[in-house]
């Protein structure tokens, strides 16, 4: 299958420090792919790259053959590119509803029409329950479900997911990841996502790339990466996949 995201011998340094050194990595399209690596490896950094928060020393990002390179993240946004934070910072006095509008208005024509996407996007996520709830009410799990919904309601073409399962339970875990992977079966949606929890990264991607030191180490299938030394010494040694 053709990629959708081509990111080439990226690099970048902050104040003289190499936080990714010539990373290359292609999405299929309709793929789920994983970015792993421990702490400090360059992952959001690399999601930053590519979602336009900074633009690379070196190197390419190509979307669907466009070359995206160095363009403002809302410019990023309406080429269809969607991204969540590590930290949800929803609007809390906000219902969330108006959250999720508030992102649907980037590709709606009135503010009705933003709402009707909105509840869609809710109703995808299994938040419709919780509309007229206040954000700043939401669980820890429903805050997660939250961000990815307002990311899905600017309408993109690429999800970019960061640590959207972190602190969640072994079965919100497992009831996120059937979410996703439904999202991906029913839209066409293509995801890459940072993760830490193994138990998620196993069950959805089909191919993982391994960060370390800002460089790439390893990339391929799950059953490839779980066997490589120099992923298990780095980074799956102290954990169970």
């Amino acid at each position: 299958m053709a990629s959708l995201l081509k990111v080439a011998q990226v690099s970048k340094s902050f104040r003289g420090l190499r936080a990714l050194n010539d990373v290359s990595l292609d999405v299929a399209e309709r793929g789920i792919a994983a970015l792993i690596g421990p702490n400090g490896a360059g992952k959001t950094t690399l999601f930053n790259v590519i979602a336009g928060v900074f633009p690379p020393d070196a190197g390419s990002v190509r979307l669907d053959d466009a070359d995206i390179t160095g363009r403002r993240p809302n410019s990023i946004c309406h080429s269809g590119i969607g991204r969540t934070f590590q930290i949800c910072r929803p609007f809390s006095q906000m219902t969330v509803l108006q959250n999720v509008t508030v992102a649907a208005l980037r590709g709606s024509a009135t503010v009705e029409a933003a709402r009707t996407a909105a509840r869609a996007c809710l109703e995808m996520l299994e938040l419709d329950a919780r509309a007229t709830q206040h954000a700043a009410n939401l669980t820890l799990p429903d805050r997660k479900r939250l961000e990815v919904a307002r990311a899905l309601a600017t309408g993109p073409r690429l999800l970019l997911l960061d640590e959207v399962m972190a602190g969640l339970r072994p079965s919100e875990t497992d009831r996120m990841v059937a979410t996703l992977r439904q999202l991906r079966d029913e839209t066409g949606l293509t995801i890459l996502l940072i993760e830490h929890v193994m138990r998620a990264v196993m069950a959805l991607s089909e191919n993982i790339t391994v960060l370390h030191h800002g460089e790439k180490i390893s990339e391929g299938p799950p059953e490839t990466i779980v066997r490589d030394p120099a992923v298990l010494e780095c980074y799956l040694g102290d954990q169970d996949p």
